[in-house]
């Protein structure tokens, strides 16, 4: 089978959350199982793009109403990612040092999805599936149904995957001329709520609707920022798959990012070498328990709770307890948390931006790892902490539900209900207790770190989802 992933972000070559993780894993366990696949994401202006060897295999000019862009088709030499990637190269449009951002994201995106599939319609082959993520790459499956100039792809069938619904890529009726030309008794497909809105047309006319977890394609259908009625609509044709991740990127007996590699078999020793670096590195106490937060400092993922609830734990707690906090986000959520290092010198520290070297430091060496969301589609973060041995605190939510278990009810980590100061709180006593029980605390890491999170589950659920449309359309 013939697949190609078309995304906005895709790591190593462009990251800001978890969809670049997925995008980037994913299609190599499906190359692995031995299909042929493709990953096509724009040309940023990033370290990989420039550290790596790409060659031009097509190239053209992007239509956009009146506007013409000259585009290139970039292939990676050596495929060492596991798969084969290819870069769509628009100057005048991607050439930026942010993935996101700009005023003119709509004319970027949408440009981009007309170069991929007028490539595509140059080349010898049609893919069997394409699998399109996120509203930037929404309107292919409406234009590959569509749209007079693709009519010889038509039969390509596609999947959405959808990593986060609250973003939906709205636009105005004015753009519509944008779109390569379509009969317009079909652009009903296109509006949703008096606007253009790319995640509602993906959803509309992909012949498959995935989601990055199960609770989350539940908890979409009740809230969804506006298309509740929609995902309820299209619930037959809709599945959670919940996301893996990478295990040899993600190995603490191999990372080279780490102070100490180390196993189950011995992670108290490891995992104290990697907290002790931590530690000097941000002048805390490696004898008191590690609580960490890595993430986007946002009301979604709950960073709006960490200034007073790091306060009024440190406050609690304040002879008893470390906090490290990785990321990067709302000015004023900084503004609170830089502010804390002052108050509380040599039990809290903070790392304003995101450096990938440090996050595998801090899954190793931290005991905690925070994840107070209200939104988390998935969700990959618990992962990690689960298999370096770091127990996670999450709030019941989406793929957190699905992955983290209430260590009272037997299961492998810390949770609460609420996105709420109080229920950070009560959670970090609660861990406070758990690490002074020292047996207690490493069977709950051992069980942790035994589950199984790696993508050949995943893949094996994607294939099945891809069947499952090719066969119907051929029956």
């Amino acid at each position: 089978m013939e697949i190609f992933h078309i995304s906005a972000e895709c790591y190593p070559m462009a990251k800001v959350g978890g969809l670049a993780d997925v995008v980037g894993a994913l299609p190599k366990y499906q190359q692995n199982a031995g299909h042929e696949v493709r990953v096509v994401v724009p040309s940023y202006d990033t370290k990989f793009k420039n550290e790596n060897d790409f060659v031009c295999v097509h190239w053209g000019t992007v239509e956009l109403g009146s506007f013409q862009f000259p585009y290139s088709v970039l292939k990676e030499r050596t495929d060492k990612l596991g798969y084969e990637l290819y870069l769509i190269e628009i100057k005048e449009l991607f050439d930026r040092p942010n993935i996101y951002g700009y005023d003119d994201d709509i004319e970027r995106f949408l440009s981009f999805q007309i170069a991929v599939l007028d490539w595509i319609k140059a080349r010898n082959t049609v893919p069997d599936v394409i699998n399109c993520h996120d509203h930037h790459t929404g309107l292919i499956p409406f234009m590959l149904q569509f749209s007079y100039k693709y009519e010889v792809l038509s039969e390509v069938r596609t999947v959405i995957t959808i990593h986060n619904g609250l973003y939906q890529g709205w636009f105005g009726f004015d753009k519509m001329h944008y779109i390569p030309e379509f009969d317009l008794k079909h652009a009903g497909f296109l509006e949703w709520n008096n606007s253009l809105n790319s995640l509602a047309v993906a959803v509309k006319c992909a012949h498959a609707v995935t989601t990055v977890s199960p609770s989350y394609l539940d908890e979409i259908n009740v809230s969804a920022n506006g298309l509740e009625s929609l995902f309820n609509s299209v619930r037959s044709k809709s599945k959670g798959i919940l996301n893996g991740i990478d295990i040899e990127v993600w190995n603490p007996l191999k990372d080279k990012m780490l102070e100490e590699h180390f196993s189950i078999d011995d992670f108290e020793t490891g995992k104290q070498k990697n907290k002790e670096k931590l530690c000097e590195r941000f002048d805390l106490d490696a004898s008191k328990p590690l609580f960490s937060f890595i993430g986007r400092l946002f009301d979604e993922k709950g960073g709006d709770l960490l200034p007073l609830a790091s306060a009024l734990a440190l406050s609690e707690n304040f002879k008893d307890i470390n906090l490290l906090i990785l990321g990067s986000g709302n000015p004023d959520i900084e503004a609170q948390l830089l502010q804390l290092s002052n108050d509380y010198k040599g039990n809290y520290n903070v790392f304003i931006g995101y450096n990938e070297e440090l996050a595998h430091l801090i899954y190793a060496g931290s005991d905690f790892i925070l994840m107070p969301s209200r939104v988390e589609p998935c969700g990959l973060n618990q992962m990690y902490a689960l298999r370096y041995g770091t127990i996670p605190i999450v709030r019941r939510t989406g793929g957190l539900r699905d992955t983290v278990i209430d260590f009272g009810d037997d299961g492998n980590g810390i949770c609460h209900d609420q996105a709420s100061v109080g229920d950070v709180c009560y959670s970090i006593n609660r861990a406070v207790n758990l690490y002074n029980d020292k047996t207690r605390f490493n069977k709950i890491i051992i069980k942790g770190m035994s589950t199984d999170h790696s993508w050949e589950r995943v893949c094996q659920e994607y294939i099945e989802t891809y069947n499952q449309i090719i066969q119907k359309h051929e029956s």
